[in-house]
C-alpha cells in the first residue's frame, strides 16, 4: 500500500519482495525516459524520481518516492498549467502501475514459511530418481511395549519422502476419492485458510527437496509436476483465500500430487480442544475421513487402549503448547495380509483379522509403518498430522539385526489389550516360527549377542546396519 504525506509532497510506494525487483526497475525506467523525452514532468520532479530510482537500484530497500501534488505545494513547482496536468496525469499513472506490481508480487510470492515457522528449508536432491528410491526402512518398535506417544525429533529432510511406489500410489489414491468421494477427502467451514496454508507449505518443500522434479513460477502460480508431466494452476485456490472452496481445492491438489495423508486441526475457542477440521485421508483402516470430522481428539482416540487414562491430558497439554519450529514425527506399526491401503467399515478385508489361514503363506505378509509427522502452521496456528502408508515383506526381517527376536517378544507379551488393537493375531501362526528361526540364524552369525536382553534398540525407529543397506 502507498503512504501518501501530502505536506511533504511525495508517496513513498512499498513494493513487495525483492523478486520482483528487476521487473518493477525496467518499467519504471521506461516510464521516466518517455517521460523526459516528451517533457511531460517538471525537470525537479524528474530528476527527483531519477535520483530515487537510482537509490533504488543500489539498495536492498523496497520502498520507492513518488512526488505528489497537492494544494499546498506552491505555484513555482508546476509553473506550466498544462504540464503541471500532464504530470498529475503521470505520477498517478505511476502510483497506479507500482500499486499493480506490488500486489502481484504479494499475490503470486509464497509467503516465507521456512522464516515463519522457524524451521528451514529440506536440502535438495539434485540426482534424485523416483524410480529407483526408496524409503528409510522404519522399524518403529519398542520394549517395553507400553501406550505412549513415542514422540521422535523431526528431520526437516523428511517431511515428505517421495520413494518407487510415487505413480502407482497416486493413481491408486485417484481411484479410491472416485468411488469414496467424500470419505476420503473433506472440509468444514472455516478450515480454508489451514488447507490453503498446507499446500503453500507443501509446494515449498517439495520445489527445495526435488528441485529437478518440482517447479513452481510465482508470477503465473503454476506449478509443474515434472514426474507426472502435469501443470497445476494453483491460483484457482490459493487467491480465494478463505473463500469457499478454497480448502477443497487445496486438499484436491495435495491428493494429487502427493503420496500422504493430510489431517488438519484447530482449536475450538469456546472448548479449547483440538478438533478435526478437514483432511484427505486414503490410508486409513477401519475408518474415514467422515468418522472423525468435526470431533475432538479423545473422541477421534476413543479405540485406542488406555488412551483415556494415560494419554488424553498429556495429548490436550502437547496441542496447546506446541510450538511451530519443534514439529515432531513419530511411527505407528502393523502385520498385515497384503497391501492394504484403504479399508471403510465392514471392508471384506478386515475380516482377514478374524481367523488364521492355514494355507497362508510368509510372502504374503508385509509389515505395515505409519510414519507420521506433527506440525503447526504458523499463519493460521492450525495443527497438522500427515502420515504415509509404507510397506515392507516381512521376510525382510532375516536380514535385519536384532528385529526377529524384538518383534517375537513384542508379539508374545505385549499388553493383550494393545495387540489385539493392533491386530496381529490373524498372522502370528506363521510369522513367530520363522521370527524364532531367523533370531537363532543371527545368533550364530554372530549379528546377535545370545544373552542379548529385548528392549528398544539405540537406532530406533531404525537397526544397526540399516544405511549400509
Amino acid at each position: 500500500m502507498p503512504y501518501v504525506n501530502p505536506e511533504l509532497g511525495y508517496t513513498c510506494f512499498y513494493l513487495g519482495t525483492s523478486r520482483e525487483r528487476s521487473r518493477t526497475l525496467i518499467l519504471v525506467s521506461r516510464i521516466l525516459a518517455s517521460a523526459a523525452q516528451k517533457s511531460s514532468l517538471p525537470p525537479r520532479d524528474l530528476q527527483l524520481l531519477t535520483s530515487n530510482l537510482d537509490d533504488y537500484k543500489r539498495s536492498p530497500c523496497n520502498f520507492f518516492s513518488v512526488p505528489t501534488y497537492s494544494k499546498s505545494l506552491s505555484k513555482s513547482t508546476m509553473p506550466n498549467p498544462v504540464l503541471s496536468s500532464i504530470a498529475v496525469v503521470a505520477s498517478f499513472t505511476l502510483l497506479i502501475v507500482l500499486y499493480y506490481l506490488s500486489a502481484r508480487v504479494k499475490r503470486d510470492t509464497l509467503p516465507d514459511y521456512p522464516q515463519l515457522s522457524g524451521v528451514p528449508l529440506p536440502k535438495p536432491l539434485w540426482d534424485f530418481d523416483v524410480r529407483t528410491a526408496k524409503a528409510r526402512p522404519y522399524r518403529p518398535f519398542r520394549w517395553d511395549y507400553h501406550q505412549t506417544m513415542s514422540l521422535k525429533k523431526f528431520e526437516p529432510d523428511f517431511w515428505l519422502e517421495l520413494e518407487s511406489t510415487y505413480l502407482d500410489r497416486l493413481k491408486q489414491r485417484k481411484e479410491l476419492y472416485s468411488q469414496y468421494k467424500t470419505d476420503i477427502l473433506d472440509a468444514l467451514p472455516g478450515s480454508s485458510s489451514a488447507c490453503v496454508e498446507l499446500a503453500e507449505m507443501v509446494i515449498q518443500f517439495l520445489c527445495a527437496r526435488y528441485p529437478r522434479h518440482f517447479v513452481f513460477t510465482p508470477s503465473t502460480g503454476i506449478f509443474n509436476n515434472r514426474i507426472l508431466e502435469q501443470e497445476a494452476d494453483t491460483t484457482a485456490w490459493r487467491y480465494k483465500g478463505a473463500g469457499e472452496g478454497a480448502g477443497i481445492e487445496a486438499l484436491k491438489f495435495l491428493m494429487d500430487h502427493v503420496p500422504e495423508d493430510f489431517l488438519v486441526t484447530q482449536e475450538n475457542t469456546k472448548t479449547g480442544n483440538y478438533e478435526l477440521i478437514a483432511g484427505v485421508v486414503c490410508s486409513a483402516l477401519g475408518w474415514t475421513i467422515q468418522h472423525k470430522l468435526g470431533k475432538p481428539l479423545h473422541k477421534i482416540h476413543g479405540p485406542v487402549p488406555d488412551y483415556k487414562e494415560k494419554m488424553e491430558f498429556s495429548m490436550n497439554r502437547f496441542f496447546s503448547k506446541m510450538s511451530c519450529d519443534k514439529p515432531i514425527q513419530r511411527g505407528s506399526w502393523g502385520l498385515e495380509i497384503g497391501k492394504p491401503l484403504f479399508t471403510p467399515p465392514n471392508d471384506p478385508h478386515l475380516k482377514l483379522r478374524e481367523t488364521q489361514l492355514s494355507d497362508l503363506k510368509l510372502e504374503d505378509i508385509h509389515l505395515r509403518v505409519d510414519w507420521q509427522t506433527l506440525r503447526r502452521l504458523p499463519i493460521s496456528r492450525a495443527i497438522i498430522f500427515n502420515y504415509k502408508a509404507l510397506f515392507t515383506p516381512f521376510s525382510e526381517f532375516r536380514n535385519e539385526p536384532y528385529i526377529p527376536r524384538l518383534v517375537a517378544k513384542i508379539l508374545r507379551d505385549g499388553k493383550e489389550e494393545i495387540m489385539k488393537y493392533k491386530g496381529t493375531w490373524h498372522v502370528e501362526h506363521r510369522v513367530l516360527p520363522a521370527l524364532d528361526q531367523w533370531a537363532l540364524e543371527q545368533e550364530e552369525k554372530g549379528w546377535v549377542p545370545k544373552d542379548w536382553k529385548e528392549r528398544t534398540l539405540d537406532e530406533d525407529p531404525f537397526f544397526p546396519g540399516w544405511d549400509r543397506c
